[in-house]
């Protein structure tokens, strides 16, 4: 009987040695296949997966080792009461610290409670992104993906977190630092992308991040060089602000296309670009309103694209409209108020409506995921550290479309508006010095100048401020101005409609003066 025994246990660690040996040229051939590009990341990944879960070996736990992938066998059983593997216990392979992992009692209780047998749990390394790798090409902290998966099941919505350390051997300040995982099948062009569900950031210290996610999978910390995350106790008083800003604006635009309707008087080119302007900024903070909400409660992931893109296309076309405004303006101080150009109107509609649609419909056809639900970080200080938490608002999810569509059109404009508030200011200078008659008409045409470039420019520019110090006085000024601009359009219009009735006014009692004398 002993000597049975003893040969059962020979076979067995001659079946873990072989097991063990194809296991280490599975990852080997992983290594050396990134460069030729002959197997999908996607199939290499998951067949090491299914390996790993049907290897068979002599003992509790088997440890495999390459060049930039660890692998980690576990044998658990019903009364399992939780499992942490620290960065001591795992193989330096790396001259960072390695993360470590904690899983909960729960881990294995839907499993159990199905039906009762010996689980595996397999914990997999990546010291390298080549198998991760995402549309936006994504920087993750020192490149490491680590991933977990119990048995053949999918493991999610945990009540008690898996916990996962990260480490860096300098200072994460100045990083905007998020816990993601990886969602199969969220990309076109990928086998999957990196997401933030499920995962709440902590950063206990400048150079630790702690993840706590409710499902089984890979993870990573994505590093981004954007702002810092936005403290958790301003967020309420810029949505308020934003809501009541954006609701005053929306009844003033409203207000102000209803007058327009109901007076029906024959309107020259300039009314028609002012009510353009108008509807494209009721369509944006419409737009603004519905995602603001959907930040709230979220919405189908086609929807958010769709409300996300029509965002984008009344940014657009407010943005152009505001430029028209500008160009306008400049024919009509440069041609000294007598310029026609045939169907003047309808062009400038073309431009301010067609273009951003173009802009638009283009994106959507390369890349629809450019839309979908934006992370936002929020931080919450605490005495032990600060926790990174995140909300979500439909807009555009690829950093390089937001530097060239939005901050580079709104900055072409502003900066166009500048130069015709510049050159209508001279133009305007010179006129005084020629007719000092005029110098009545020159300053209302100073103020007209001023209220509408600054109005329709400028106040957009505030978004290049948003820095050092310069960023929270920004945060509120921008929300509190941008968010009224409907309301402050409204004021204008209604101030130059009262002001050219009574100049009418004024000339037709002129008129009726001059008639009396004779």
């Amino acid at each position: 009987m002993d000597g049975c025994r003893t040969l059962f246990v020979c076979l067995c660690f001659l079946i873990s040695q072989e097991t063990e040996q194809e296991l280490l040229s599975w990852m080997r051939n992983m290594e050396q296949a990134k460069g030729r590009k002959l197997t999908s990341p996607a199939r290499q990944v998951e067949g090491l997966e299914q390996r790993l879960l049907n290897a068979s070996f002599y003992g509790d736990n088997l440890t495999l080792e390459t060049r930039t992938i660890q692998s980690l066998i576990f044998k658990l059983g019903c009364d399992f009461a939780g499992l942490a593997l620290s960065s001591h216990t795992l193989e330096q392979v790396s001259q960072a610290r390695v993360p470590a992992m904690q899983f909960p009692a729960e881990l294995t209780r839907e499993a159990c409670a199905a039906r009762p047998r010996e689980l595996r749990l397999i914990c997999v390394y990546f010291f390298t992104t080549y198998f991760f790798q995402d549309e936006s090409n994504s920087s993750l902290l020192n490149n490491y993906v680590l991933g977990a998966q119990l048995d053949h099941s999918h493991v999610d919505n945990l009540t008690e977190p898996v916990n996962i350390s990260f480490w860096h051997n300098q200072s994460l300040e100045g990083y905007t630092l998020t816990c993601v995982f990886w969602k199969k099948g969220a990309s076109k062009h990928h086998w999957g992308a990196w997401s933030p569900e499920g995962c709440r950031t902590e950063q206990p210290s400048p150079s630790q991040v702690l993840c706590h996610c409710n499902h089984l999978t890979y993870f990573a910390v994505l590093m981004q060089l954007s702002p810092a995350p936005l403290p958790e106790e301003l967020q309420a008083p810029l949505e308020y602000l934003s809501l009541v800003g954006c609701s005053i604006s929306v009844v003033a635009s409203l207000l102000t296309i209803v007058l327009h309707l109901y007076v029906r008087k024959p309107s020259d080119a300039v009314t028609h670009i002012h009510m353009n302007l108008q509807g494209s900024v009721l369509l944006l903070n419409v737009a603004f309103l519905l995602s603001a909400t959907a930040a709230v409660a979220p919405v189908p992931g086609p929807a958010c694209s769709a409300l996300a893109a029509t965002l984008h296309f009344a940014l657009l076309s407010c943005q152009t409209w505001m430029a028209i405004e500008g160009f306008n303006l400049y024919l009509l101080l440069g041609r000294v108020y007598n310029v026609y150009i045939r169907r003047y109107v309808l062009k400038l509609g073309a431009l301010g409506w067609g273009v951003p649609a173009l802009l638009v419909l283009l994106l959507l056809t390369i890349e629809s995921s450019v839309y979908g639900p934006r992370v936002i970080p929020i931080s919450r200080s605490l005495e032990n550290g600060t926790i990174i938490g995140n909300t979500s608002v439909c807009w555009l999810c690829s950093p390089v479309v937001h530097q060239v569509l939005v901050m580079g059109y709104s900055g072409v404009t502003s900066l166009f508006n500048l130069a015709v508030l510049a050159w209508a200011l001279w133009a305007l200078r010179r006129l005084w010095a020629q007719n000092r008659a005029l110098s009545g008409r020159a300053c209302r045409d100073a103020v007209t100048v001023l209220g509408l470039t600054v109005l329709l420019g400028t106040t957009w520019s505030l978004a290049f401020f948003s820095f050092g110090i310069f960023l929270l006085p920004q945060l509120f000024l921008f929300t509190i101005v941008n968010s009224l601009y409907g309301f402050f359009l409204f004021l204008w219009l209604f101030f130059q409609r009262c002001h050219s009735k009574a100049e009418a006014k004024a000339e037709m009692e002129a008129f009726s003066s001059s008639q009396m004398t004779q």
